[in-house]
């Protein structure tokens, strides 16, 4: 049976299954050799990513559809990733963008997605589980999206405070883009991602970064943003991307000790600044 895309309404066409037989990828026809060659990489990659988020929620995953398609006519990735919603009942229904030559980055933008499905719907729609799902994507996805960093908006909007409060979006760069950085932060003081995505989703939609501070240090939650923001203003050259302070390699190397490299070489990725869509 055809799977209930959220938005995509053109023919799919199957590629394959993962070999765990829980990740099922379709493409757009119309997509061609190119978006053929992102599905089929997709298909060998899919099993790598859904362990990396049972590792980083510490739990076991459901199935799910994916279908790669020209998202708002883009063939880049930078149509960025949609599902309905952020479990495995609800959103196991991803639209993941092209990105011809790249398949990399089609592989990053189902990890940020597929990612929140770990979530329960504990942090959908809010800019905490946001950056959550970002950083999911960065480690799992060796920072195959550095053009959609979203700290340095923050950083220019005068860095507001989105630490004592959750922004109610997912779609507010500078609240992301705080969440970004504070979680880059967290890392740097030896605090893994498993045990910061973790109690994030213990945390729920209400949570805030203070009180994630809080559950990992046991400091007072009031001592989060000044000790923050002593670190960030600390930085010598400031905020100009999403981790400012150099954890993700340490992150990655956590999460895949062996090393074990995804079926397709890595971009080089650049660095221009835009949003990824919620």
């Amino acid at each position: 049976m055809t799977p209930n895309w959220p938005s995509y309404t053109g023919s799919d066409q199957l590629v394959g299954t993962s070999p765990s037989g829980r990740i099922t990828v379709y493409v757009d026809p119309k997509l061609g050799q190119p978006g053929l060659q992102n599905a089929q990489d997709l298909v060998r990659d899919a099993d790598r990513v859904a362990s990396a988020c049972e590792a980083i929620f510490g739990a076991t995953g459901g199935s799910a559809n994916v279908i790669i398609s020209a998202i708002s006519g883009a063939t880049d990735g930078t149509g960025g990733a949609y599902h309905a919603g952020c479990d495995f009942h609800s959103g196991s229904a991803i639209e993941v963008c092209a990105s011809f030559g790249h398949s990399a980055r089609v592989t990053a933008l189902f990890a940020a997605t597929l990612s929140e499905c770990w979530m329960g719907g504990n942090l959908c729609g809010v800019s905490t589980g946001e950056a959550l799902s970002r950083w999911c994507a960065a480690v799992i996805g060796n920072n195959a999206l550095t053009d959609f960093a979203t700290a340095p908006y923050w950083a220019q909007d005068g860095m507001p405070d989105f630490v004592g409060q959750a922004d109610p979006t997912d779609q507010n760069p500078a609240s992301v883009g705080c969440g970004m950085a504070f979680i880059s932060w967290l890392m740097s003081q030896k605090y893994r991602l498993d045990q910061i995505a973790q109690t994030m989703v213990s945390l729920g939609q209400r949570g805030t970064l203070a009180q994630l501070y809080t559950g990992l240090t046991s400091d007072d939650s009031v001592n989060a943003l000044p000790t923050f923001m002593g670190a960030i203003r600390g930085l010598p050259g400031g905020v100009t991307d999403d981790d400012p302070f150099n954890s993700r390699t340490a992150a990655t190397l956590a999460l895949n000790p062996s090393g074990i490299e995804p079926v397709y070489p890595w971009p080089k990725a650049g660095s221009s600044g835009s949003k990824l869509p919620g």
